[in-house]
């Protein structure tokens, strides 16, 4: 009996003939973002505007719904739980009051009484705009330094022209999935930021999958020209990445549908990524090697359309 297999051994998709198709999905993407950061912007959390930050320890287990509706009804605006720890542990994020330190204190107060005698505070603290900023902006700082590493590593491994190439479809990833953030208005906080880093170690892992396929193929065929090796290498790794992008996304859906509120936004833009990361390292990343500079292979450039004999 055969094996069952989802995507044939045998395909001969042309990939580099859709290449416009993909490239112009990404773009429409890409200026849905742009546009979206220009008209409404990010919806910031907590973490980056500025607010009250509790962490508590019950005596009892504490029931999330229950508190989170509690301090909610306090009319202090956003409020959000965070349980960490054991099951007695939680940390509180109330958003940023109008009227400096006294309206800070009164809502410290206010959720103290709410609370009442049966939780011992083991910090208390009041993150101003300027920390919250501070704290932007060395999110913004890691998530470029991580795709600025990943595309290094991708340029010693390979060829430069594969770390350029790398860098672009991992950006893209990261930019478009920030998209979906400003699209939604999802809140944007510290875990946005780690998710945003997630994807950018997820997404080049396909993409190095058929940049090393497309090395071993340059190796095996000297005299095939890049088109042909971008065909051969990505209807070659094809299953794998279905595969392997369809099982993560399997078990990324029950956190998104169950995991509650706390899990959401974090399991959405992984959910969103990696859909959009797994189309671009099949009709994106490769493809973007037409554009650079003959890549060399046996003491020849091979350039688009050219073999190496001719090249």
């Amino acid at each position: 009996m055969k094996p069952l297999r989802l995507v044939p051994d045998n395909t001969a998709i042309d990939f580099v003939k859709w290449r416009f198709f993909g490239f112009g999905i990404s773009l429409i993407l890409v200026l849905i973002t742009i546009g979206g950061l220009f008209s409404t912007g990010l919806n910031l959390g907590i973490d980056f505007r500025g607010g009250i930050l509790i962490e508590a320890r019950a005596q009892q287990t504490i029931d999330s719904a229950a508190l989170r509706q509690q301090l909610g009804s306090l009319g202090l605006g956003e409020v959000q739980l965070q349980q960490f720890g054991g099951p007695n542990d939680v940390l509180i994020r109330v958003q940023q009051q109008e009227g400096g330190d006294a309206a800070q204190n009164e809502a410290v107060q206010k959720v103290r009484t709410a609370l009442g005698d049966s939780y011992e505070y083991r910090r208390v603290e009041l993150v101003g705009p300027r920390v919250g900023g501070e704290l932007m902006r060395q999110g913004a700082i890691a998530t470029v330094l991580a795709i600025m590493a990943i595309a290094a590593y991708v340029a010693f491994r390979f060829e430069w022209q594969f770390g350029v190439s790398a860098l672009i479809a991992t950006f893209h990833d990261v930019f478009v999935t920030l998209g979906l953030f400003i699209v939604l208005q999802l809140e944007f906080d510290l875990t946005a930021v780690a998710a945003l880093l997630t994807l950018a170690g997820y997404s080049i892992n396909d993409t190095v999958v058929v940049f090393d396929r497309m090395r071993e193929q340059m190796r095996k065929h000297k005299s095939a020209d890049l088109k042909t090796i971008i065909n051969m290498s990505v209807n070659q790794t094809l299953g794998r990445t279905i595969l392997t992008s369809g099982t993560t996304l399997l078990a990324i859906l029950p956190l998104l549908l169950f995991g509650g509120s706390a899990l959401h936004n974090f399991t959405l833009a992984l959910f969103w990524g990696i859909l959009v990361g797994t189309f671009s390292s099949i009709y994106v990343a490769a493809s973007i090697l037409l554009y650079l500079p003959a890549i060399r292979r046996g003491g020849e450039s091979v350039k688009q359309g050219q073999t190496a004999g001719a090249a």
